[in-house]
């Protein structure tokens, strides 16, 4: 069986990760592909492989790493290549960037919620689920009008074509590669529309008129509803036939329509270089 294989898109590049290796490629200003493979790190703890704490524990492991790749892809667009941040940087990057996500997807719905309705219970979920939902397709739309974006959209599309090809069993070539969607059933855009989505259900079973409760249930439930959504999006990846699970998360590929744009020739090149390089340290494992 083929090793599962995930992306990500950086700093004009893309990083393509195996269950033992990631590797970057990414286009130098000199016009060269610049490239980096490193052995993952595997954790022998057993709950962490565990259903619904797996995703949890997966999802942190991909921001840091996403995080990391995206220094890396930065740094190779300078002339002289800054030092790699500490892990108490990224650590701190992470969470930075975890408050943003909860103060724009979290607090700003719940403010805005309570100015529309005083409900404590389905209703006022449902209207809090919405907005939130608005939000991220508001932002998703604003953010993909920059010119940076729209190439990092592009490398996205990239990925998505070739880890098509790779899973379709066909020659790694971009004219092969071409052929393909630029969506991706186990996307990450598809599984922060699952988080939405599911987040509307479980948030509707805790119903209090205190706002600090709300809040604080729909911080602690952050692990819970990432861990569902994985075994949802790693079900449905594995079950491409089964109807109910492709309704589900339908929505998502949907919404890859603005986190994705069509490459050109050499993004594809650079995401074959990616994956290339990891299949063959995989392979030798």
């Amino acid at each position: 069986m083929n090793p599962v294989i995930g992306g990500q898109a950086v700093m004009e590049g893309v990083m393509m990760k195996s269950p033992s290796h990631y590797s970057i490629s990414v286009r130098a200003p000199n016009n060269e592909i610049k490239s980096k493979v490193e052995q993952l790190k595997s954790s022998r703890f057993k709950p962490f492989k565990w259903p619904i704490i797996r995703g949890f524990v997966q999802l942190v492991d991909m921001l840091f790493l996403g995080l990391k790749s995206l220094q890396w892809s930065a740094n190779q667009q300078e002339e002289t290549p800054e030092e790699e941040m500490t892990w108490k940087e990224y650590t701190f990057l992470l969470i930075t960037s975890v408050g943003f996500a909860i103060l724009l997807f979290i607090v700003v719905p719940l403010v805005l919620t309570n100015f529309i309705t005083k409900s404590a219970g389905i209703l006022f979920n449902l209207i809090d689920g919405v907005i939130r939902i608005l939000i991220f397709i508001i932002y998703l739309t604003i953010i993909s009008r920059m010119d940076d974006i729209k190439t990092l959209f592009q490398y996205h599309g990239a990925e998505h074509k070739v880890v098509n090809c790779y899973e379709a069993n066909m020659e790694l070539t971009i004219a092969n590669a071409k052929t393909f969607t630029t969506s991706h059933p186990r996307c990450g855009t598809s599984f922060i529309m699952i988080v939405l989505v599911l987040s509307i259900i479980l948030f509707s079973l805790i119903q209090s008129p205190s706002w600090l409760i709300k809040f604080l249930t729909r911080v602690i439930f952050i692990p819970i509803i990432a861990g569902i959504s994985y075994e949802i999006l790693h079900y449905s990846a594995k079950n491409k036939t089964n109807k109910i699970l492709n309704f589900l998360i339908a929505p998502g590929l949907l919404l890859q329509k603005l986190t994705t744009r069509e490459p050109n020739d050499n993004q594809l090149e650079i995401a074959l270089s990616a994956l290339s390089i990891v299949l063959s340290k995989t392979k030798r494992n």
